[in-house]
């Protein structure tokens, strides 16, 4: 199956693959909620520069470029918000870029019905702020200097072991790593 991904979005499946129930091939979708689907995609398409269609009658399929989609569903006054925690991230190419998009937050909150713009800050090894949305989504934009964090999540493995939360001693991996890039 994993044929149906194009080559630059394949990864070796992990060993902890092969032993489980459900064997996937991609990591699909995501979902949220949304007041009002017409003032949301316009914050998604306008703003955050990303592509929407209306699948169904009460959602549409958000994505930027990759095999994997947000499906937004309307549900009204029903909404439930969510914290920080609960975040989206888009990354951009520059810290100037995480800038620009900061002050164009500031300067069109009212028009996209963004609730609030946190500032600018180095954290977990990237630039970025939070920003949250007309639906109480979270929203993080960030630049990571050494390319894709992504991958270099994947390839710096666990850093933490999961019983006891012991470290490794590979904390400062990441920030050695993005020094010398």
């Amino acid at each position: 199956m994993t044929d149906l991904l194009p080559a630059n979005c394949r990864v070796p499946l992990p060993p902890t693959q092969r032993a489980s129930a459900v064997k996937p091939f991609c990591l699909s979708h995501g979902t949220l909620e949304c007041y009002d689907m017409v003032r949301t995609r316009r914050f998604y398409e306008e703003f955050l520069g990303l592509e929407c269609v209306r699948h169904g009658k009460p959602a549409m399929a958000v994505r930027l470029g990759m095999r994997f989609h947000i499906v937004c569903v309307e549900v009204g006054e029903q909404l439930k918000p969510v914290n920080m925690l609960n975040h989206w991230g888009v990354d951009v190419a520059t810290r100037e870029e995480v800038d620009r998009a900061h002050a164009d937050a500031l300067r069109l909150k009212d028009e996209y019905g963004i609730r609030q713009v946190g500032k600018p800050q180095d954290m977990h090894g990237v630039y970025s702020f939070y920003l949250v949305d007309l639906d109480h989504n979270w929203w993080e934009v960030q630049h990571y200097a050494n390319g894709f964090l992504h991958d270099d999540y994947f390839d710096f493995g666990d850093r933490f072991a999961m019983a006891d939360g012991r470290n490794f001693e590979r904390e400062d991996e990441l920030a050695i790593r993005v020094e010398t890039a």
